[in-house]
């Protein structure tokens, strides 16, 4: 049986990646800057106007997970697609990629596979348009419990608590790894995820392993303008957590240890997906048995790798990088 690494849950989103100037996006009605979720026909709409267009396996958590497998670890990610083009394209080239993806497509879903129509602007902001489809209809019974009862660590898509069968979907996952001694942790996702489930996610950050977020959703997390405090009261109440800071140090808290790791900034080709791969970095340190400094530098350096190019995922070999730095 296969023993896992790293393994993730969460939506199966194909980033539909396009550079657009300002002109496009007002034509098209796009705000800029933001990720906003839209319906099919709107998705459709975009889909077809979109110019020079690439297509990446996405989706937040999933996006962390091809980091880790980047990084040679043993990886798995749990999501659903549909049988369409999208979502077979999808699968297989999650699997090319070096990341099992254990639920095959589902023949003649009533949804279309999921995408994010992704708009770059010039100076590197992406404007986000995203169609959930049927990723989002993920649940318990998309669960292996082969995958999930053999990985040492798990990491869970905050956003799943938007639907009652994600939130079941998360619980069972989480439930099946650390009944088999794996460590599970969450992403926060984004602030207003945490403002639509703070209660769930307070208690999850006592409840699991570890928790990473960013200054935003830590400080929404705990209805405080003041990151400190916020921080304070997650190191209390959890076993390790994680705070990024656009452009700013990144801090880590596990018990009495606690580690500042600068970042050091640079001008965006693309933003997407740098939270996901500081993510990977920080996992890959955190299954290889890495300090936190440690751990934290190589999330800040794999950041740095995904925002030097379009697209949410690594192009360079992370573990390059990570040797150069000093880091393994």
């Amino acid at each position: 049986m296969t023993q896992y690494d790293v393994i993730g849950i969460g939506n199966a989103v194909m980033d539909v990646i396009s550079q657009s100037d300002d002109a496009f996006l007002s034509r098209m009605g796009i705000e800029k800057g933001i990720m906003q979720l839209i319906e099919q026909d709107r998705a459709e709409q975009l889909y077809d106007g979109m110019e020079n267009r690439r297509q990446i396996p996405g989706g937040s958590v999933a996006n962390t997970i091809s980091g880790v497998a980047n990084l040679g670890l043993k990886t798995a990610f749990v999501g659903k697609v549909r049988d369409d083009a999208v979502g077979v394209e999808y699968a297989t080239e999650t699997q090319a990629a070096g990341t099992d993806f254990p639920n095959a497509p589902v023949a003649g879903g009533d949804l279309p596979s999921s995408r994010s129509m992704i708009f770059v602007s010039p100076d590197g902001e992406r404007s986000m348009n995203t169609f959930l489809g049927i990723s989002s209809e993920v649940g318990p019974d998309d669960v292996p419990d082969d995958v999930c009862g053999n990985a040492r660590i798990l990491f869970l898509e905050g956003y799943l608590y938007d639907k009652p069968k994600g939130k079941q979907a998360f619980e069972t996952a989480a439930r099946l790894t650390r009944a088999a001694g794996g460590m599970a942790g969450i992403a926060l996702s984004d602030p207003f995820c945490v403002d639509r489930h703070r209660a769930d996610f307070r208690r999850l950050v006592t409840e699991l392993d570890y928790v990473i977020g960013n200054e935003h959703e830590w400080k929404s997390l705990y209805e405080t303008d003041d990151l400190g405090l916020a921080l304070e009261t997650a190191a209390r109440e959890s076993g390790l957590i994680v705070c990024t800071r656009s452009s700013s140090d990144v801090v880590l808290v596990r018990g009495e240890e606690e580690a500042v790791v600068p970042v050091h900034a640079i001008t965006p080709v693309d933003a997407t997906g740098a939270g996901d791969l500081f993510a990977a970095g920080f996992l890959y340190g955190l299954a290889t048995g890495a300090d936190l400094v440690t751990s934290g530098k190589m999330g800040v350096v794999a950041a740095a790798e995904v925002i030097s190019h379009y697209g949410a995922r690594p192009e360079a070999d992370l573990k390059a990088l990570f040797a150069a730095e000093g880091l393994v």
